[in-house]
This record gives C-alpha cells, structure tokens and sequence, in this order.
C-alpha cells in the first residue's frame, strides 16, 4: 500500500517535526521560505494531489489553493496557535479536517510580552540610540520611564498566553490586574483577575496587553477611538495579530504624545517596510514577531503540527482541532 503524501509548505519546517513523519508518509517540502518571491507560485504548482498539508507560512490558504489542491487533500494543520491565515469557511466547505499548535508557545511568547513591556516602559529604544549615536546623557530627569509595579494591567484576551503573562508578573508588585473578553476565565479568580468592558480596560490600564485572536470582531480593536480612552501614560502591547491595531492611528497617537509608548511583537504587514512611520518613532519599540521563536517551542509547536496530521490519516482525532 502506497503512503499517504504530506506536503509542507515552507523549508524552515523544525527537523524534530520531520522526524515523526519520516516513513509514515511521503514528505515533500516546499523548497522556499515566506518572504522568497517563488514561494507561493510553488506552494500553487506543488500542492495538487496531497492528502495533508502542513501550512507553516504566512500565506493564506485560500478557497482558490484549495481548488487547486484538489478533492484528496482531507487534512491541513497549521505551525501556529493562531488560524487566521486559513480560511476555515472554506475548508468546512470541503470536509477538510484542521488544526493547530496552540499552548505549547505560551510560555514563550508571554516572556516576550514582560520583555516588550519592559522595554517599552523604560524607553529601551529611545537610550539605545542615544547611547549608539554618542548622546548618552545624565541627570535626574532623564531617560524616565513607567513602572510596573503599582500598575493596573489589562489583558485583552485571557486565554493560555494571556493568563501566563499575569502569572509572570505577580512578582512585578502589579497593583490590580483586569481582562476583557467573550466569557468569564475560571482561573481568573485564582490569578487575582478582575473581568470588565473594554473600554473600562482601556480607561483605567497603564499597560494594554493584546493576547487575542484576530476575527471580524477584534480587527482594529484599537482604533484612533479605543486610543482616546487611554491615560496619557499608556503603554500598549501586541503579541497577538498586526491587524488587532490601526497602525496609522497608533502612529498618531504615540506621535502626538496621546500615550506614552507602544511594545509590537506583531505588525501589518510582516516583514513591515524599513521606512515604516512607525518605525521612526522613538517611543515605538518593534521586535520582528519573536514571541515563539526558541527553539524548544518551535521544535514541539513542529511535533504537534507533524501528530495533528499523523493522527487524522489514522482516523483519529487531532491532538489540537479547531
């Protein structure tokens, strides 16, 4: 009996994923990485004919890929906690099986957020290049930054990634911390968490902690509106999408000293352009989305992407279905 045909995406797939599929499947690895102009036309011309595909990229997965991977593709399992680069209308259209990696970055990316928060809170950005460009200065008022401790943090999303991140800073000496979302968290009361509206969030945080999905819904969660309602001392964090924040509103405000500052693990579009407004900013403190990036999540976030599909060709479930 011939094996089944996987096909992944993107050559930067973890070797510890395609170990667990080596001599359960035929392999073929698309030879490209996202940002490589031959990418998606040979994710197009190579697609046809596969049972299972592991989308590690960037890329959407259209209805239109799908028309073209052809009716034998039953299985997709992304590299990522996150989906919205599927169209999962689509493949619940088709009868096409989908899952995901969630969890297992959590701790990872809620160190980034610490770090980014940190960073943007203590002007990280703003030092360095006075210290780099010969302009180190000194004196009482300078280079001064926020706290964390005695702060109210809101957490917008309090999923695994957002529930991480409090338990990182309890020992921070945070004066209150609040969420916002769809339903109550059980742990919330454990983790000392307050659920409230969004816009109280907005109202009453120092720090504004992003951990949510990208839908309809939280698209430009924060917008030159939501920005308003912010203290003039705010500092906003994204680890979730790019599009949970309108950049050019974003921009204005950090510009016109709205808030105070802004920590962006995620941005639109990725790779963003060296000559981004943003970027300009020294109160903006950008990290080319790092939040998953050790190699021991990587790895296990490859494992569980390589058993999600490994499972379902058995006809079992995924570890991780969406």
């Amino acid at each position: 009996m011939s094996l089944k045909r996987v096909l992944i995406v993107n050559k930067s797939f973890p070797v510890a994923g395609v170990e667990l599929l080596k001599n359960k499947v035929q392999t073929t690895i698309v030879p490209h990485l996202d940002y490589e102009p031959e990418s998606l036309p040979t994710i197009k011309k190579t697609i046809p004919g596969f049972d299972a595909v592991i989308w590690n990229t960037k890329h959407k997965l259209t209805g239109d890929i799908l028309d073209l991977a052809g009716p034998q593709l039953k299985i997709v399992s992304t590299m990522s906690s996150g989906i919205d680069q599927i169209d999962s209308v689509e493949t619940k259209k088709r009868g096409i099986l989908l899952g995901n990696t969630p969890e297992v970055l959590n701790d990872a990316v809620a160190d980034i957020t610490v770090g980014l928060m940190i960073a943007a809170a203590r002007r990280f950005k703003e030092g360095v290049q006075e210290l780099e460009s010969g302009e180190w200065k000194y004196g009482v008022q300078w280079m001064v930054g926020q706290d964390i401790a005695g702060s109210t943090v809101g957490i917008v999303g309090f999923g695994g990634i957002g529930q991480a991140v409090l338990r990182r800073l309890r020992g921070f000496d945070v004066a209150k911390f609040i969420y916002s979302g769809r339903t109550d968290k059980p742990e919330a009361k454990t983790l000392g968490a307050e659920r409230v509206p969004l816009d109280q969030l907005l109202k009453e945080s120092d720090f504004v902690i992003l951990a949510c999905p990208l839908t309809k819904e939280t698209k430009y969660l924060i917008n030159a509106d939501s920005l308003k309602l912010m203290k003039k001392n705010s500092i906003v964090v994204n680890i979730g999408r790019g599009e949970l924040v309108d950049q050019e509103a974003l921009y204005t405000a950090l510009k016109e000293q709205q808030i105070f500052a802004a920590g962006l693990d995620v941005v639109t579009p990725e790779p963003i352009a060296k000559d981004h407004p943003l970027i300009s900013l020294p109160n903006c403190y950008i990290i080319p989305h790092m939040g998953s990036a050790t190699i021991e999540t990587r790895n296990k976030m490859a494992s569980i992407s390589a058993r999600n599909v490994l499972q379902a060709l058995e006809g079992k479930p995924m570890l991780f279905p969406c």
